[in-house]
C-alpha cells in the first residue's frame, strides 16, 4: 500500500483556522445557524454540528468564528468553529475533526495506534464510507473518528443526540472485524479534564447498548486533547478510560425522566382530582420516573391524545413545543431531581403528579426557557454526568452533589 498524500497542518506548531474573530453567542434558530454579538453588531453564521450542544451554546458564551471561503456554498459569512467552557475553547467543527485525527495519525500520537499509516481518508466499503484506511503491520485498518464535545468535570459522554448513523457504523465495523478484517473507532474528546468516557445511553440507549457488545470486536480508542486560545493544539494528550463495568449497570431502560413543555397562553385544565387548575403562559418542567421502560413512558408523553392517566396528560395537549429528558440510573432519583428543579423554578403546581408521594409537586414553572439557564444546565450536567464520577468502582454510591431525598417511595402517579 501507499500512503495517500495527505498532509494536515502541524496542529501543534500553528492554528486549525485562520481569520478568527470572537463572537458572544445569542440564539441558535435551527440546527446548521447561529447568531453572534461581534463589534458592529450581530452576525449569522453557520454551524457545522447537528448536536444539541445545550451545555455548550449559552447566551453570552464566547464563540470562535471564521471567515467562509469566497463562492463556497450557502450564504452566510462566517463559520462558528469554537466554543468557551471556563475559559478553554472546545472545537465545534465536525468537518474539521477528521483533519486532526490526521494529524495526530501521522505525528504517532494517538496511544495504540503509533504504528499506524494513513493510506487514504473516505474509504468507501459497501454501503457505507468510513473516515480512514490505515495500514497496520502491511495489513489494512478501517478507522472511524467521532468528535466528542459533551463533557462534564470529568466524564465525557457520546452522543448528545440520537445517531442512528453512529450505531450503524459500529455495528458495520464490527462485522467486518469478525469476518477478519481489523477495523477501529476513534473518539477525539475536545476537553483536556476528561478522564473517563462512557456512550451517553440517557440519550441514545440503542447506541450505547451496540457500544457495549461491540467491545471485544473493534479497538475502540478514546484521547482527550486541549486547545490553546489560537486553536492550536495544546501539547498534552491523554488516553480516557472506559468504566464497562459502570456502563453495564447503569445503560439501563429505567430511571427518571423530564418533561419539558412550552404552554404559550394561559389556561385553565382539569387535572384528574386536582380539579381545575390554571396554568399561567411559561416553560414547565414534569418530573417523572420509569423503572420499567422509560423508552415506552417518555415516547407515550410525547404523542398527542389518547387516555388520560398521569396529571401530564391533562395539561401536554395545551404545549406547542415538547421535549422529553432521560435521567437513566440504576437508583430511584425522583425525588432528589424534583428537589433540584424546584430550586430553581419559579413556582410548583402543588400537588401536581405528587399523589402518592411527600413532594410539594413535580410540576414546576419558568418564566424563562430553562434551557438557556446555566442553573438548569447545571442540573442537568449534575444529574446525566457528574453524578457518575462518585460512582466509579463503588456501586453503592449513586449521589449528586445535590442533597438526596430519603422520604417516600419514587412516584410513578
Amino acid at each position: 500500500m501507499t500512503q495517500s498524500s495527505l498532509p494536515p497542518p502541524d496542529l501543534f506548531e500553528r492554528p486549525l483556522f485562520d481569520g478568527l474573530i470572537k463572537g458572544a453567542f445569542v440564539h441558535r434558530p435551527n440546527r446548521f445557524v447561529i447568531h453572534c454579538a461581534v463589534e458592529g453588531g450581530t452576525l449569522e453564521a453557520y454551524l457545522p454540528n447537528p448536536g444539541r450542544l445545550w451545555e455548550l451554546l449559552l447566551p453570552g458564551r464566547t464563540v470562535y468564528l471564521v471567515p467562509r471561503a469566497p463562492g463556497g456554498a450557502g450564504t452566510l459569512s462566517h463559520t462558528a468553529v469554537a466554543v468557551e467552557r471556563e475559559g478553554t475553547p472546545l472545537l465545534l467543527h465536525t468537518h474539521a475533526n477528521n483533519a486532526v485525527a490526521a494529524a495526530l495519525l501521522q505525528a504517532r500520537r494517538i496511544p495504540g495506534l503509533e504504528d499506524a499509516t494513513v493510506v487514504r481518508p473516505e474509504v468507501r466499503v459497501g454501503h457505507s464510507r468510513f473516515d480512514f484506511l490505515l495500514e497496520r503491520n502491511g495489513r489494512p485498518f478501517y478507522l472511524e473518528v467521532k468528535s466528542c464535545t459533551l463533557v462534564g468535570r470529568s466524564i465525557a459522554m457520546f452522543p448528545d443526540a440520537v445517531t442512528a448513523r453512529g450505531r450503524r457504523h459500529l455495528e458495520e465495523l464490527a462485522d467486518m472485524g469478525r469476518r477478519g478484517t481489523p477495523c477501529g473507532v476513534l473518539f477525539l474528546i475536545h476537553w483536556p479534564r476528561a478522564r473517563y468516557f462512557l456512550p451517553d445511553y440517557h440519550t441514545d440507549l440503542e447506541f450505547a447498548r451496540t457500544f457495549v457488545s461491540v467491545r471485544r470486536d473493534l479497538a475502540i480508542k478514546v484521547v482527550a486533547l486541549g486547545w490553546r486560545p489560537d486553536l492550536s493544539l495544546a501539547p498534552d494528550l491523554r488516553e480516557v478510560a472506559i468504566p464497562w463495568d459502570l456502563i453495564d449497570r447503569e445503560a439501563k431502560d429505567s430511571g427518571s425522566y423530564l418533561f419539558w413543555m412550552r404552554i404559550p397562553r394561559m389556561v385553565k385544565a382539569t387535572v384528574g382530582s386536582l380539579g381545575e387548575v390554571p396554568f399561567a403562559a411559561g416553560h414547565y418542567l414534569y418530573v417523572g420516573s420509569g423503572r420499567r421502560a422509560l423508552t415506552k413512558r417518555l415516547e407515550r408523553h410525547l404523542r398527542r391524545g389518547g387516555t388520560l392517566h398521569w396529571h401530564i396528560d391533562y395539561l401536554k395537549g395545551h404545549a406547542d413545543r415538547c421535549v422529553a429528558i432521560p435521567v437513566r440510573s440504576s437508583v430511584p432519583l425522583e425525588h432528589e431531581l424534583a428537589s433540584a428543579v424546584g430550586a430553581i423554578a419559579d413556582e410548583c403546581v402543588a400537588g401536581f403528579g405528587a399523589s402518592d408521594c411527600g413532594c410539594p409537586g413535580h410540576l414546576f414553572r419558568f418564566s424563562q426557557d430553562p434551557f438557556k439557564m446555566p442553573a438548569f444546565i447545571d442540573l442537568l450536567q449534575a444529574f446525566r454526568i457528574d453524578r457518575l464520577e462518585g460512582m466509579m468502582g463503588r456501586p453503592e454510591i449513586a449521589a449528586s452533589r445535590f442533597h438526596r431525598r430519603a422520604d417516600g417511595p419514587v412516584s410513578e402517579e
